[in-house]
């Protein structure tokens, strides 16, 4: 799975690092002692068996990683797609720091205190979907190559402690909740999947398949740019500063800024009205429901160097008014809790956190469940869509175990559970219907995208159905488990299938060739279908969410051309190109730095919106934007 230059916002992925502790407590930071990073791209791997069967065996226990040096190094640059020669390396794009940031979303410098940006993702969003939010490359010039394995973790855990030291703007303390009940928000109410425009009847991922396909090939295909939003300037003091959350509705495109949610007329980027928020967005999860409702998690003020501010107001907002429903918090203890998800269904907004969840009733705000400082164990996030799903952490740090279960989301009460092997430190939701998780088993991935294996999940009995081996050398899916639970990319699910994007590899043909497929695993045995979409030569592909039975996904492009979206026929597995980018190099100069895997990528109706996830004040640009968006009407 592609190990790019993360984008200040994420959380590490690497397990193994001691637990998530409270940033707002300070920690010494590791010892410093830099790495060497390798020199040039790595060698793409020659592509993954198509025809094989998963791997037998799963919960291998983890072992505890040493913390690493707090000094790691500057990521290599990779070239672009299908660049016949090694390019110049571009500068920071828009919205990404001039400097490298740190990994999963962190900023640098690296072993200090700073401002971190939330993902997408929405983890993200997507971090959820968001919608995110989000495999960055690296250099950002329209592709790159992995970087080595052992770096990312280094740089992982290094950013980790930077975040305990200092604060982060996404992460933050904990709560504790009843050990029998937990939740995931998702649920009937839910009119949209991650990363879809809110009309999917809960097609997107974590949704059913339902209904027909609804996005048609336009009688052109070729797209315009509608419309383009400068990135906000951060405060001074402040180095980068969470912009992540985006919602598409019938009329408007929603994103957050530095301290608001502003709405945009779709065609035209025309503001609609603007929310203001007493500080920034924290997490969001990419759910809408029918009647244009979506949750976030913000801080009840703007970050300063002396005071981080941790995320603890959950809110509703109406995205067809542009207007706040409700805002509430939680209590463990005597101490608010810092929340570093959230996510809605079944008429419920539940939000997780290191020591526990919380939910609250979606149309009134009353509290359904909140944390108890008794649990021994505790919802680290939870899962939403047309089911409710949480994770939830119980045992010690050294004897951990995770339990996955299907919750009522009025009540909490337990409907199903699976208990993962001892040792599997994080899971991330990658769909609640049908139920399927992602993990890193014994940190075998090798790459730093949280995921070795899928687990596919009987939501009635609990028991499971399949494990999907998905070796981090093959494919490219990643999930930010740690603190975004439903922070996937690169993966989607729907007619009883998983659709996951497979690492770059060489296409065949002359030169730098390289490309990439989309494949299938059937839930129900683990074992692939046989059916592939071909990104084409020097195109890298990247499923973004159902559209009925149909997989919509995302070409990224070669240096030189613009980017795409095409429709998978969910049997037959033809494309049918629905939108086609400009080449023109200033286009692509903005598009290319838009990373399907860090930023978020909403389609809908012929409109493709593309935003960044966070703002710094890192830049080499005089101008730079957080949104362009596409349209082919």
């Amino acid at each position: 799975m592609t190990q790019p230059p993360p984008p200040p916002n994420q959380p590490p992925q690497q397990p193994g690092f001691g637990p998530p502790q409270d940033p707002s407590q300070p920690q010494a930071p590791a010892p410093s002692a830099p790495g060497t990073p390798p020199a040039g791209p790595a060698q793409p791997p020659a592509g993954p068996d198509l025809n094989k069967a998963p791997e037998p065996g799963y919960g291998y226990p983890q072992a505890p990683g040493t913390p690493p040096p707090a000094a790691p190094p500057t990521p290599p640059q990779g070239p672009g797609y299908g660049y016949p020669q090694q390019p110049p390396q571009p500068p920071a794009g828009y919205g990404y720091p001039a400097q490298q940031p740190g990994p999963y979303g962190q900023p640098g410098p690296y072993g200090q205190p700073q401002q971190p940006g939330p993902y997408g993702q929405q983890p993200p969003y997507g971090y959820a979907q968001p919608t995110v939010p989000m495999q960055a490359q690296a250099g950002q010039g329209g592709g790159g190559r992995k970087i080595n394995a052992q770096v990312a973790i280094i740089v992982s855990a290094v950013v980790a402690i930077a975040l305990i030291v200092g604060g982060g703007v996404w992460y933050a303390s904990s709560s504790g909740k009843d050990d029998d009940k937990q939740t995931t928000a998702g649920g009937g109410d839910t009119k949209g999947g991650k990363g879809g425009d809110g009309k999917d009847g809960g097609s997107g991922d974590g949704g059913a398949t339902t209904g027909e396909a609804k996005e048609k090939a336009p009688a052109s295909t070729g797209s315009k740019v509608l419309f383009q939003v400068p990135s906000p300037k951060v405060p001074k003091g402040v180095s980068t500063i969470s912009i992540a959350g985006s919602w598409l509705t019938d009329s408007v495109y929603a994103k957050s800024g530095l301290s608001e949610i502003t709405g945009y007329d779709r065609k035209t980027g025309t503001k609609k009205w603007t929310l203001d928020l007493p500080g920034p967005v924290c997490a969001a999860t990419s759910y809408v429901t029918a009647d244009n409702k979506t949750a976030i998690v913000h801080k009840p003020a703007m970050p300063s160097k002396t005071n981080p501010q941790s995320c603890t107001e959950v809110a509703v907002v109406d995205l067809a008014a542009g207007t706040k429903v409700w805002t509430k918090t939680a209590k463990s203890g005597t101490m608010p809790v810092s929340f570093s998800n959230v996510t809605i269904g079944g008429g419920t907004v539940a939000a997780g956190s290191t020591s526990g969840g919380a939910a609250w009733d979606l149309a009134t705000g009353d509290e359904r469940w909140a944390p108890k400082t008794s649990d021994s164990c505790y919802d680290a996030g939870y899962g939403g869509g047309t089911k409710l799903v949480a994770v939830r952490k119980c045992g010690s740090y050294d004897q951990r175990q995770l339990h996955i279960q299907n919750v009522d989301p009025k009540t909490g009460d337990i409907l199903a559970e699976y208990k993962m092997d001892e040792g599997i430190e994080y899971a991330a939701v990658v769909s609640t219907d049908p139920l399927v998780v992602a993990a890193d088993v014994g940190d075998s991935a090798g790459d730093g995208s949280g995921i070795s294996d899928f687990f596919s999940i009987d939501n009635k009995t609990g028991k499971l159905r399949a494990r999907l081996s998905a070796p981090g050398d093959e494919f490219a899916a990643r999930c930010d488990a740690i603190y975004k639970v439903e922070n996937c990319t690169g993966v989607t699910v729907g007619n009883d299938r998983l659709y996951i994007a497979t690492e770059e590899h060489d296409s065949g043909g002359d030169g730098y060739s390289q490309t990439n497929e989309v494949v299938a695993f059937d839930l129900a045995t683990g074992k692939q279908t046989g059916q592939r979409a071909d990104a084409g030569e020097n195109y890298e592909i990247f499923p973004l969410r159902m559209d009925g039975p149909n997989v919509i996904a995302y070409k990224r492009p070669p240096y030189d051309k613009g980017g795409q979206i095409v429709s998978i026929d969910g049997e037959s597995f033809k494309e049918t190109v629905l939108m086609e980018n400009p080449s023109t190099e200033a286009v692509r100069d903005v598009e290319s730095r838009m990373s399907p895997d860090y930023s978020e990528i909403q389609f809908g109706q012929g409109g493709l919106y593309m935003s960044s996830v966070y703002a710094s004040d890192f830049t080499s640009r005089e101008k730079e934007y957080s949104v362009i968006a596409f349209g082919t009407e």
